[in-house]
């Protein structure tokens, strides 16, 4: 058998652990990138939403006001004959409970997912465990 051909143990040993290093170093870059794209998409996105949900809830803040004082009206001293402030009471009320079960449930809807990228910022975190932790 030829020896000359094969390097020593420590050397394929140090080759591989430091193969290994840098493989670990070149994932942990790219689930960084990775993470960093995620959330940038998901904000773009969302300031993508957000313009005509804002317009949109403008108009139908304003829509509702115009409305509901119309109610009011019509249940006045000449509609169903309450004073006013008994049909204004009523109608501020009624829109009061209205827009509280409406918060609500948007927190509960909120509460229930994560903005940030799941998948990925977990297994960048798992990563970072097995690097600073290894067994």
């Amino acid at each position: 058998m030829n020896n000359d051909l094969q390097s020593p143990p420590e050397q394929n040993l140090s080759a591989l652990l430091a193969g290994i290093v840098t493989d670990v170093q070149d994932l942990f870059r790219q689930q960084v990138t990775l993470v960093r794209t995620e959330i940038r998409e998901d904000f773009r996105k969302s300031k993508e939403a957000a313009f005509p949900m804002a317009i949109g809830l403008w108009l139908a803040g304003v829509g509702s006001i115009l409305l509901g004082i119309t109610l009011a009206l019509a249940l006045g001293p000449e509609g169903a004959g309450l004073p006013y402030w008994a049909s204004f009471a009523i109608v501020g009320v009624a829109v009061s409970l209205v827009g509280g079960g409406l918060v609500y449930v948007g927190k509960k809807k909120f509460d229930s997912f994560n903005p940030l990228p799941d998948e990925s910022a977990e297994a960048l975190k798992e990563n970072l465990e097995w690097i600073t932790k290894p067994k």
